[in-house]
């Protein structure tokens, strides 16, 4: 099947273009619960994409074709960037690639991540701040003396850990409670402010770590070279005077090498929609 180079950049378009290369495009599917996914010449987007984010999506997910076509052990090994530049200097590359994916994945999840951790580091602080003025040596990293003196014997201590937790009272007929850290002052309305504000403080630091495990993952994904590589694409096409600007040693290399065909149909996608993109 021969493309016709004189259509516009539409979903429609670019859809059928990645299908006369022979590629599987499905456009009905969820993507196993992300925007788009590549696998073995298929490639699926989410069908509740609107017309701009499809469109970005499937070039996101050819990049990745691409990517196979030149390393097929790239899902496996996350690739690397000196096959993917056919260079041994990525040193250089792979920050200036990094710096294109903070723009062009402007609401990924890792920056919401990101804020989410902002967040709870200020309210930690304005807890510490609350119990300091009936504590004023209180520290985080130091043991509560007070606070530890008053709870060994009151069932909250079982919420320094977890935030909601059951209880059995009684051998014969148990008598369940459950209590939870958003339930705190119900629970336990006699608790000083200042303790009931240091049980939710730990609280907040369980949230904050489980954050942290979450960005610290997704950061090891962002910083995958095909993942990288597949942003690079996205974002050149779309914007290529903007990411130039910030990634001027890669977009020289990435255009010595799309120009002598090394990132095979890639070309012809730029040959035959960018200029309808930038317009």
């Amino acid at each position: 099947m021969v493309y016709d180079r004189s259509k516009p950049l539409t979903k429609k378009n670019l859809v059928e273009f990645l299908r006369s290369l022979n590629i599987d495009v499905r456009t009905n599917t969820k993507a196993r619960g992300n925007q788009g996914l590549y696998q073995n010449n298929r490639i699926d987007i989410s069908c509740g994409l609107n017309e701009e984010k499809a469109i970005d999506v499937l070039i996101h997910e050819f990049a990745h074709h691409i990517h196979h076509k030149i390393d097929v052990d790239f899902a496996r090994n996350g690739g690397s960037i000196e096959r993917l530049f056919n260079t041994y200097i990525t040193d250089v590359i792979k920050s200036e690639l990094i710096e294109v994916t903070k723009q062009v994945d402007d609401n990924s999840k890792l920056k919401i991540f990101l804020s989410a951790k902002e967040d709870v580091v200020k309210t930690i602080k304005g807890m510490q701040s609350a119990i300091q003025r009936d504590y004023p040596s209180f520290q985080r990293s130091k043991k509560f003396l007070e606070f530890e003196k008053y709870i060994k014997n009151s069932d909250a201590r079982y919420l320094l850990k977890y935030d909601a937790v059951k209880l059995s009272d009684g051998f014969f007929f148990k008598k369940e409670k459950i209590l939870t850290v958003k339930n705190l002052e119900a629970d336990f309305p006699d608790m000083p402010k200042a303790f009931q504000l240091y049980i939710k403080l730990c609280s907040m630091q369980r949230k904050q770590a489980k954050i942290s495990r979450r960005i610290n993952k997704l950061s090891k994904y962002y910083e995958k070279p095909t993942e990288l590589f597949a942003r690079f694409v996205q974002g050149y096409f779309k914007n290529p005077k903007a990411v130039e600007k910030i990634a001027p040693n890669t977009v020289k290399r990435f255009c010595e090498l799309l120009e002598c065909g090394y990132y095979h149909e890639l070309k012809d996608l730029f040959e035959i929609f960018q200029k309808t993109s930038e317009d």
